[in-house]
């Protein structure tokens, strides 16, 4: 899978990165924006098989893509994601996501 191959790469540097690199950090977040936000189905299968770590990052740009998609498909997963990894603690990051949708 692409896009699984092109996530690993940003994730990797994106866990790399200082808390303070805000220059580095927005960076990885607009390139993992554009990626997922290229195909939604692609996106909500990668989604489900993506580890808990890597879901940690990736929670940071939830509201971003979903700004993209206007779906409430790509909430029902988050919201899935959600149950299957409480400890992440996603919820907020989903409600902001999905005041996205219609804006």
């Amino acid at each position: 899978m692409k896009l699984k191959k092109q996530m690993e790469i940003i994730l990797e540097k994106r866990k790399s990165l200082n808390i303070n690199d805000d220059f580095g950090i927005e960076k990885c977040w607009n390139e993992m924006t554009e990626l997922l936000s290229q195909n939604e189905m692609e996106t909500i299968n990668y989604l489900e098989e993506s580890t808990e770590k890597d879901l940690y990052y990736i929670s940071e740009i939830f509201e971003d893509v979903s700004e993209r998609f206007q779906s409430e498909q790509f909430i029902n997963c988050l919201r899935k994601l959600d149950k299957k990894f409480p400890e992440l603690d996603m919820t907020q990051d989903i409600d902001i996501a999905q005041s996205y949708i219609g804006n």
